[in-house]
């Protein structure tokens, strides 16, 4: 069973950067695609990025291109999504998540099949 876990969260100025780490407890880490979804309060979650299992293909929200990077380590069992010029826009709870098919998130033809607990992300102006 897949258990994911996120930290990095916190609060920082617009501007500024942060990066965010999700770990695998479980054994077949390298089996899945990852990524990254938020939700800010009174909106719906919504995909971030993605990354295929062997890290050869990511996938953006036209909202982060260029700002964030997600990049996996699988000998860590850690998927890491970097931000970058944080605006206050992208203040969320953001989810760590696990499947199948990265592509199909970004599609939106699909949802991941796990999720992490979430970590707050604060952007102030």
């Amino acid at each position: 069973q897949v258990q994911l876990a996120e930290s990095g969260g916190g609060l920082v100025q617009a501007g500024g950067s942060l990066r965010l780490s999700c770990a695998d407890s479980g054994r077949t880490f390298s089996s899945y695609a990852m990524g990254w979804f938020r939700q800010a309060p009174g909106k719906e979650r919504e995909f971030v990025a993605a990354i295929s299992r062997n890290g050869g293909s990511t996938y953006y929200a036209d909202s982060v291109k260029g700002r964030f990077t997600i990049s996996r380590d699988n000998a860590k069992n850690t998927v890491y999504l970097q931000m970058n010029s944080l605006r206050p826009e992208d203040t969320a709870v953001y989810y760590c998540a696990a499947g199948p098919y990265g592509s199909s998130w970004y599609l939106r033809q699909a949802e991941p099949n796990y999720w992490g607990q979430g970590t707050q992300v604060t952007v102030s102006s």
